[in-house]
């Protein structure tokens, strides 16, 4: 009776491994199409914060009374490109290196966007 008991466990032991290997393979299916779906949700988010990013540079391009219709596509890309440089920090010079400018051409577009809180501020002392 013991060797037929050892006998079915070992039996069921064998079937159990198999049906586990069918399984893995089902589970593994489900998690490549989850891994392209992320994938693909990644480069939809990526997309939409690049869409973002530019709406938010023509509107600030369009709120310093510097209207988009009457300049070609280039020149607004370059303005972008430029602002966009400048709001992460890049120094004149380097968004002349990254961008092709000079740094005087680069100080010309940024200058309507730059805050100059000294201007009308200049007060003359008289001591």
């Amino acid at each position: 009776m013991m060797e037929w008991t050892l006998g079915i466990l070992l039996g069921l032991a064998i079937i159990l491994t198999i049906l586990s290997f069918f399984r893995k393979e089902k589970n593994s299916r489900y998690e490549q199409q989850i891994e392209n779906m992320s994938i693909s949700f990644m480069q939809e988010i990526y997309q939409l914060k690049k869409q973002i990013r530019t709406l938010e540079l023509d509107a600030e391009i369009v709120a310093q009374h510097t209207p988009l219709a009457t300049r070609s596509e280039t020149q607004v890309q370059i303005m972008r490109d430029v602002l966009d440089l400048h709001k992460r920090g890049y120094s004149s010079e380097g968004i002349a290196a990254e961008t092709g400018l000079t740094a005087m051409e680069v100080d010309h577009v940024l200058t309507p966007f730059l805050d100059r809180p000294d201007e009308g501020q200049k007060v003359v002392y008289h001591g």
